[in-house]
């Protein structure tokens, strides 16, 4: 039997497992995650009032349950955990599905200051992530500014703009819900530094944010006008041609009244955030211009727009992983389809499947070829990789290492609680925002 670990239990770990056991009936994955619940960022990267593509946790739930798949909660690899080289004495094969789980930084003075936040640790605050903490986001913000024009920069600016007959359905931890239902954000500025037309969010994900109740939208035609394929769309590919069609829709109707603003800015790079008693109060753009060549260019003119909260979204970077080669200018590990290189030789037995593989990129879709690309070079290797003994099951020598797993009945124990938490507050499942409340659930 060979014996498989794969490291991360989101969608591309799942993936990898699910290709695994289909297309060989002699394998056993064990799938490792440091967190005791499932699902990586469908759990808690997807936004709360997205209930379709939460739903996709059904089909990931399926993999994990599958009779020659094992789900190993709470298990952290690396520093302060089980080893890598340990892990790789275990499995005939580890397949590495870490994600990238750092976001990248503007690089402009006053980034760090009080109110200036990732896009990430927004989402995981109100999404539960049992590393996250309130670090008062909101506290006396009444303009909030979101840098980036990808589906999480619209994601934030949705959820600043819900109301509580919104959040409520939702399975949004209680404080996140009674913080957001008493902001007093009327103004969001959503900024790109490059055109309506170059912008990455997908058009269904554009399109809702005209759809928030009492929230209007806002466009300023000087920022429209400036990009060549707003003028004429027809060259643009689909999905590009189909937002600026949403947008000049938007233009060409008058704003409506509302509570609350939503302003679509272009053309905006951000070079500082400005500061007042010690946290942001604005932060400063200057104006670009298209370069002929797909990119901007700076044009000397400047712009502030008011702030108390700030929150980047300019995508995400992987880390490197203890024992592990990594490539600092991608943020990857280096590799040949999901084999592991160091320095250009094969490393037997370990591989990558994700964004750890080929960078922060695609839907969560694109990491279903993507293991599976993986999984066909493991099994590849299979003949090879059995020959190395390896224990019958690794569960005896991961605690004897420190590793206290919390197996799938676990995970069921706190979907359990999460129900019954919700039903307590008049709500549907309601999920434990902290590490002792999961651990106490996961081990009644």
């Amino acid at each position: 039997m060979l014996r498989v670990a794969v490291v991360g239990s989101g969608p591309s770990g799942c993936y990898t497992a699910q290709s695994l056991v289909q297309q060989e009936s002699g394998v056993r994955v064990d799938v490792l995650d440091r967190l005791p619940c499932p699902y990586g960022l469908v759990r808690y990267g997807v936004a709360p009032d997205h209930e379709k593509i939460k739903s996709l946790q059904n089909n990931l739930r399926a993999v994990l349950r599958h009779d020659r798949v094992r789900f190993l909660g709470g298990v952290r690899v690396g520093p302060g955990g089980v080893p890598v080289a340990r892990l790789g004495e275990l499995y005939h094969a580890v397949v590495y599905c870490v994600g990238a789980a750092t976001d990248r930084r503007l690089g402009v003075p006053g980034e760090d200051l009080p109110g200036s936040w990732s896009a990430t640790q927004f989402v995981s605050w109100y999404s539960a992530h049992p590393d996250s903490v309130d670090t008062g986001f909101l506290r006396d913000a009444r303009s909030a500014v979101v840098i980036g024009v990808g589906n999480v920069a619209v994601d934030v600016t949705r959820m600043l703009a819900r109301g509580l007959t919104e959040l409520r359905p939702t399975d949004m931890p209680q404080a996140a819900l009674d913080t957001l239902a008493a902001s007093r954000v009327s103004e969001i500025h959503m900024v790109g530094r490059r055109g309506p037309s170059q912008a990455r969010f997908t058009t269904k994900e554009l399109r809702e944010l005209a759809t928030l109740p009492e929230t209007g939208v806002a466009l300023d035609p000087a920022d429209l006008a400036a990009d060549p394929g707003y003028a004429d769309p027809s060259g643009l590919p689909t999905p590009q041609r189909r937002n600026v069609e949403v947008l000049r829709g938007w233009a060409e109707t008058p704003p409506r009244s509302a509570a609350r603003r939503i302003h679509l800015r272009f053309f905006l790079r951000p070079v500082e955030l400005l500061a007042e008693r010690g946290r942001v109060r604005a932060v400063r753009f200057e104006r670009t211009a298209p370069d002929g060549h797909g990119g901007v260019t700076g044009t000397g003119r400047y712009e502030e727009i008011e702030a108390q909260l700030v929150l980047r979204s300019v995508g995400y970077r992987g880390v490197p992983l203890e024992g592990l080669p990594f490539d600092a200018a991608t943020g990857t590990v280096p590799n040949r389809f999901g084999r592991v290189l160091r320095e250009g030789a094969v490393l037997p037995g370990t591989y990558v499947a994700g964004w750890i593989k080929r960078g922060p990129t695609g839907v969560i879709g694109t990491n279903r070829p993507c293991a599976k690309e993986t999984a066909a070079s493991l099994l590849e290797d299979a003949p090879a990789l059995r020959k190395r003994p390896v224990p019958d099951d690794a569960l005896p020598a991961l605690r004897a290492a420190g590793a206290d797993p919390v197996a799938w009945a676990g995970w069921e124990s706190i979907e359990r609680a999460e129900a019954e938490l919700g039903a307590s507050l008049g709500r549907a499942v309601v999920k434990l925002p902290d590490w002792p409340s999961l651990l106490r659930a996961a081990r009644p």
